[in-house]
Formats: C-alpha cells, structure tokens, sequence
C-alpha cells in the first residue's frame, strides 16, 4: 500500500504544471539522497535519468565490479558473479549500472519518502500560485463563489485555487451565493508560512479600469487610453480617458451608441453612475470638465487647491448629490476644489448651505431646502424659534446651525 501511494505522489508531482523535467529531478535527488545517505552513509554513486521510451523518471545506482569475496561495501561495490548475471562479458573494476526500484525500500522509508514529496508538492503549487497572480495584480478574474462567509466570501477560479473577497471589497448593493459567477480584480496577494492568500476587489479603480477594457476594444488596442479614475462605489466614478489618433472620439468610443458600451459596465457595478471625461493636462480645462455637468465662471489655481466660482444655480451641480461630484473632481484632478457663487452687482457675500455638509447633517440641510434656506444669510434671517417651527427642528439644533454658520463669516 505504501509502495501505491508513493507512486501515486510521485505521479502526481509529474503532473504538476510549470515544472520542467530538470526541477523536478533536482526536486527527487534531493529528496531520495537524503534518505540514501542515512540508509548507505553514501548516495553519490545513484542518480536520476529519464527512460528514453517511456518519458518515466527513473533511480539508478552504479556499483564497481571487485573479484568474488572481496565485497566490502554492497552500496558502491558488487562482485563479479553478480555481475556477470547483469552482462556476461564484464570485468573486474568495470562499473554496473543497475535500476534502483521502490521496493529496495522499507516501508518507513517510503513513509518519509511520501511525505517529503507531498510537502514538495504543496510547496511547489503554493509558489507556483503565489507567482502567478502576483504577476496579475490589478487584472480581472472571474470565478465561482464556493461559500458566503460573514465578513468575505470564498472564490474558486478555473484552476480551483481559492481566492478571498473581503466585505469592505465588495460594491454596498453586490449579493452573492454559493454557484454564482463572480467577477472582480486582483487586488493583493499576501505570503503567510508559505502559503498564498489572493485577494479580489470590485471597488478598486483597476477593476473598473478592466471591465471598460473589456467592453471598448479601442482601450483593449491601446488607441485609447485610460489616464486617470475616481470612484465611489456602487454610486458613482469619473474615468478620464485620452487617444492618441485625433480621429477617434475617446469619450463617444467609451460610451458607445446610446451607451452601449458603458451599460454593461455600469450593470456589473450595480448602477455606478459613471462619468467619461476627456484627459487635460491643462489643469483649468480638466478641473472643468471634471465638475461637468457645472458651468463655471472662472478657476484660480494655488498650488493643489482651486478655487472655482459659479453663478449660484450652477452650485448644485458643481457639488453634486451629498457633495460626489465635488469630491470625485477633486480626486481625478489632484486640486481641493472649493466652489464659491458668483456675487451680482452690489450683492453681500453668501454661502450655499449645501457647502456646510461637513458640520451639519445632510438631513437637516435638505430640512432648510424645503423651507427655501438654500443660503447661510437666509438661515440667519430667521429667529431661532421660527426656524425651528418652519423646519421642524429642535431650537437647540438650530442655535447650533446659526452658531456653526456665524462663525463662517466671521
């Protein structure tokens, strides 16, 4: 039994994929020696060789031929009756090379033999692994959710190597059960007591990156190219692309015709609403288009920071839905965007209430909205009794708004 499952490892070591003949007999005379040297004190007279007819892997020992009597190590010497049984036509102090089978072992023997390969093979599959995805970091894999954890799920690719996708990786709105497809990228590969851990992302901007690849053969071919990307996701990106042949419309290739090439993208990240603009490097003109679909008046750049002025209907749409589209246009540009209105003629200074999203709670903003307190001046327009009825808020909570909002203008 133990001579079977020798063979079995061994054949399986053969089978191994990405080792080449030359490893695996370094692998096999390491092993097999270091069992030798403690059975003989001496495995340099054995050696590997592949059987020329068969492709097998075989151990072979050579012994020095000695008169009949005169046998003082039987490991590296044989005598000339034995020999001659081999050959009939050898002589004294000629060498006999003879095949080394499994069965010259004992079975404590094979026992560490198997172990040691099994070892080697895990070792050798863990490194493999760990090779091959440490070359793919940032590209896209697909594969089939084996279990549904508390905090990550276990994936399975087409190899069956598993990998993990940890909860803070997944889009807010992804769900998923054991049997379903999967789609995500490398997002890291971590080595613990030599054995590889994989980990996956669907919030990475790679990910987006290779999914628009996969959508737009143009990014695929290299004539478009994807400069930058920020995301918030599962609600929404901006992805600044560039081509280097004028013929080609970046933005209109990405998109496609009535957005068929961005529908399945945006489908995959479960309805990330995504912005394609066209790459600058002309700050002005790419903080501009970044905080599409806002027109802007004017940009003044001081250092990484921009100001940007707008006339006070475009604030909205500069800040965005809870302040995403400011924050993105930020993050592809580089600059710490501020929005300011554009003052009219003889008109005082006032802040959109939007811009106090940071101190104040979007609930009670969009509570000032309704009652038509979309500025600071009209929040303080009010007393804090009549406010606090309008609004339906508590007069401590509005004292501490005015408080937040006195202390601006100051």
């Amino acid at each position: 039994m133990a001579t079977i499952s020798l063979l079995e490892a061994f054949n399986e070591f053969q089978d191994i994929k990405g080792i080449d003949k030359e490893t695996l007999m370094e692998l096999l005379d390491e092993i097999f020696k270091g069992i030798l040297e403690k059975k003989y004190g001496d495995a340099s007279n054995f050696y590997f060789a592949v059987n020329p007819e068969t492709g097998d892997i075989e151990l072979w020992r050579n012994r020095v031929i000695v008169p009949d009597g005169k046998l003082e190590d039987f490991n590296t010497q044989i005598e000339l009756k034995d020999a001659l049984r081999i050959e009939p036509d050898f002589m004294i102090g000629e060498e006999v090379t003879e095949p080394y089978g499994i069965e010259n072992f004992s079975r404590r023997e094979i026992q560490t033999i198997l172990q040691m390969i099994k070892a080697r093979i895990t070792e050798f599959e863990n490194q493999v692994t760990f090779d091959k995805y440490n070359d793919q970091i940032g590209e896209l894999v697909v594969g089939e959710v084996h279990q549904v954890l508390k905090n990550e799920i276990i994936v399975v690719d087409e190899d069956g190597i598993e990998l993990i996708l940890t909860k803070d990786q997944m889009i807010p709105r992804d769900h998923y059960k054991k049997g379903d497809t999967i789609r995500a990228s490398i997002y890291k590969i971590e080595n613990r007591a030599g054995s590889p851990y994989i980990y996956l992302s669907r919030t990475s901007t790679d990910f987006l990156a290779r999914l628009m690849e996969q959508e737009v053969p143009e990014i695929a071919d290299g004539l478009i190219t994807i400069r930058k990307i920020a995301r918030i996701p599962g609600v929404r990106a901006k992805v600044a692309v560039e081509s280097y042949d004028d013929r080609i419309d970046p933005v209109g290739a990405c998109v496609g015709v009535k957005g068929s090439r961005i529908f399945p993208v945006i489908q995959e990240l479960r309805n990330e609403n995504i912005d394609v603009i066209n790459f600058s490097n002309n700050p002005k003109l790419f903080i501009q288009r970044a905080l599409a679909p806002a027109k802007l008046t004017d940009i003044q750049l001081e250092d990484n920071k921009a100001i940007v002025i707008v006339k006070p209907d475009q604030i909205s749409f500069a800040i965005g839905k809870n302040g995403q589209n400011i924050e993105l246009a930020s993050r592809i540009t580089g600059y710490d965007i501020e929005v300011y209105r554009e003052l009219e003629e003889g008109e005082e200074e006032d802040i959109d209430i939007q811009e106090f999203s940071d101190v104040i709670d979007q609930w009670i903003i969009n509570q000032l909205k309704t009652i038509g307190c979309d500025t600071a001046k009209k929040v303080l327009s009010y007393s804090v009794k009549d406010l606090a009825d309008l609004a339906d808020l508590e007069e401590e909570t509005v004292e501490e708004i005015q408080k937040v909002i006195r202390a601006e203008f100051e």
